[in-house]
């Protein structure tokens, strides 16, 4: 299973928010290359970025903090937050982004998702966030009437390979993962999917390795020392390269 450090981007500083809550907002570093950096050192060999204003706003404020990121680390990235256009995907692919995130986008543009997928295949990821089962948009602020679950099957059966699935209510507050969530995501489709909200141990980790998800995101419990980033890619034998 691949882990993938996050940097959640907020003027320019890496930061975390409780719950997806932007008036619970706690700020880490105001050098997030060296963030990036620093999870290189330890081992890992991907990264997950979010521009957190780019996912509310839908603009694209931390895309020069990304590219910084993306150059001085030289880490797999894959990106997410305000990617709504054809423009903004190839901007970041341009600038070295690995993998960029289709969030808002998937739901509120009809064919999108299609369309990106079949101009630039695996380079698309689609973000799931639910929140008590439904997806939510806009960097969390509103819900939508989609159940989470049949929505990343819609995602499947547009081609899209990998699905980045957030249980908002586990994000930022250590408690845990969905484990139930990613298990039944694991077994009803053949997605590549990445955990993301409430991985918070080694633990956790190990279980999630253990269902055989492509992939987790680690957030808080790294910044507040929870989990150890080299034992933990030591312990789910991390690839050295790809994506």
């Amino acid at each position: 299973m691949i882990l993938f450090p996050a940097i959640d981007l907020y003027g320019g500083q890496a930061v975390r928010l409780m719950k997806g809550d932007y008036a619970q907002m706690t700020v880490y570093s105001d050098k997030p290359a060296e963030v990036a950096c620093a999870f290189r050192d330890a081992g890992a060999a991907h990264l997950h970025v979010v521009d957190l204003e780019g996912a509310r706003d839908g603009t694209t404020a931390n895309f020069e903090t990304i590219r910084e990121i993306v150059r001085t680390s030289g880490l797999f990235t894959e990106v997410g937050g305000g990617i709504r256009s054809r423009d903004v995907i190839e901007k970041y692919l341009d600038i070295g982004v690995g993998r960029v995130i289709l969030g808002t986008a998937a739901i509120t543009q009809p064919g999108f998702v299609d369309e990106m997928t079949a101009l630039y295949g695996d380079t698309i990821a689609v973000g799931v966030d639910m929140k008590d089962g439904f997806v939510a948009v806009k960097g969390w602020t509103e819900v939508t009437s989609k159940e989470g679950i049949a929505f990343c099957r819609q995602m499947e059966a547009k081609g899209v390979k990998t699905v980045i699935c957030t249980d908002i209510s586990k994000d930022g507050v250590l408690g845990g993962a969905n484990n139930e969530l990613y298990r039944r995501l694991q077994s009803e489709l053949s997605l590549n999917i990445i955990a993301s909200g409430g991985v918070s141990s080694l633990k956790d980790i190990m279980y999630l390795d253990y269902l055989g998800l492509y992939g987790a995101i680690l957030g808080k419990a790294l910044y507040e020392g929870k989990i150890n980033l080299k034992e933990a890619v030591a312990a789910t034998a991390e690839g050295c390269c790809g994506g």
